[in-house]
């Protein structure tokens, strides 16, 4: 622990003000946002929390700008070993029974873990909070946008039917757990770079939690994403380690890629088989629609551009599922498994 953190204080809070909520920050190169969220957490109406924030390796380690918090805070710093594993960290250092995980780029409103706080106490055991966009999401780059549109659907359907909320819909940006019942199960599998949170979702769900959405504990993303070819190799991992998350769940038919795969507008899925059958087509292919996706986000045609940006997202997405299975023969007998247990279950 470095020295500053040293300074915070201890983790211990009266009897009439015990901690209930951990709220457990994982942080990396973000020492102005981070700033900025922990101020609003200083202004929560809700009482009786904690904060851990755990530094991943920053570059210049993290400090808090003078802010003096309210609220019982760890600052602690650890070689870095990705976001999982520091977010595992700070979980094994929180004391809360819930443990509220938000990521270094959200802000947050007065009544954020207020709400996080009652969703829990209505019976709920894991909650997906809302993501929001920023205000000038207009601005952000196209697949920031296209993202949102992602999630704008989601959250529709959620609110449609409170029953479709599912484990691996779980995202670490805004999440809140039993602490508990994240530790009956493991905890972040820490192999899993991508897609580690809905793999823990996913046990937690099969291990009884009672799942919820909550509009109400909402934060807004501010992110500061602007480079097309680290979004590129993102969506390319997130394919590769969903097909992981698939062979560690077999069971699960919902979180395996060639579900996604059935659920892509037919007109798009003669591309996709392309890309799985010849992988090295993936990336160039995957540029070239990105640009022509820009072309038209430009002419004012952002429903086009965002359907295009969606394409390359599957794009990148199953060549890393190829890339993953390795042969197109093992491709094939993959297909084939999925569609069988498909069949068995209906």
């Amino acid at each position: 622990m470095n020295a500053e953190a040293q300074r915070q204080p201890p983790l211990k809070t009266s009897k009439t003000d015990r901690v209930r909520i951990s709220v457990v920050v994982a942080t990396y190169n973000r020492q102005a946002s981070l700033v900025q969220l922990l101020e609003d957490l200083a202004a929560q109406s809700f009482t009786g929390f904690e904060v851990v924030v755990v530094d991943d390796g920053s570059k210049d380690e993290v400090t808090l700008g003078g802010l003096t918090p309210p609220f019982p805070l760890r600052l602690v710093r650890q070689a870095n070993a990705g976001a999982a594993a520091a977010r595992h960290h700070g979980i094994t250092l929180a004391t809360g029974e819930i443990i509220v995980i938000v990521d270094d780029d959200m802000r947050v409103g007065a009544d954020f873990l207020a709400e996080h706080a009652r969703t829990h106490a209505e019976g709920a055991t894991l909650v997906l909070g809302l993501i929001a966009p920023d205000t000038d999401i207009a601005h952000k780059p196209l697949f920031e946008r296209m993202h949102q549109a992602l999630l704008a659907r989601m959250v529709a359907r959620y609110e449609r039917d409170p029953s479709s909320v599912r484990g691996t819909q779980v995202c670490t940006g805004n999440v809140s757990f039993r602490r508990a019942e994240y530790l009956a199960v493991g905890g972040f599998d820490l192999d899993m770079k991508r897609s580690e949170d809905r793999e823990l979702g996913l046990r937690l769900e099969k291990n009884g939690a009672k799942l919820a959405f909550s509009a109400k504990a909402k934060v807004t993303h501010k992110s500061d994403h602007v480079d097309n070819g680290v979004w590129l190799e993102r969506n390319f991992r997130y394919g590769i380690y969903d097909t992981r998350l698939a062979k560690k769940h077999p069971d699960v038919a919902h979180a395996n890629p060639w579900s996604f795969f059935e659920r892509v507008s037919p007109l798009s899925r003669p591309l996709l088989a392309t890309v799985v059958a010849v992988p090295r087509l993936g990336r160039p292919l995957a540029r070239v629609v990105l640009g022509a996706a820009s072309v038209c986000d430009r002419a004012g045609l952002e429903r086009v551009a965002i359907a295009g940006a969606t394409l390359c997202y599957g794009i990148e997405y199953f060549h890393g599922v190829r890339e993953e299975l390795g042969s197109l023969w093992s491709t094939i007998r993959d297909v084939r498994a999925y569609r069988w247990k498909k069949r068995e279950r209906s």
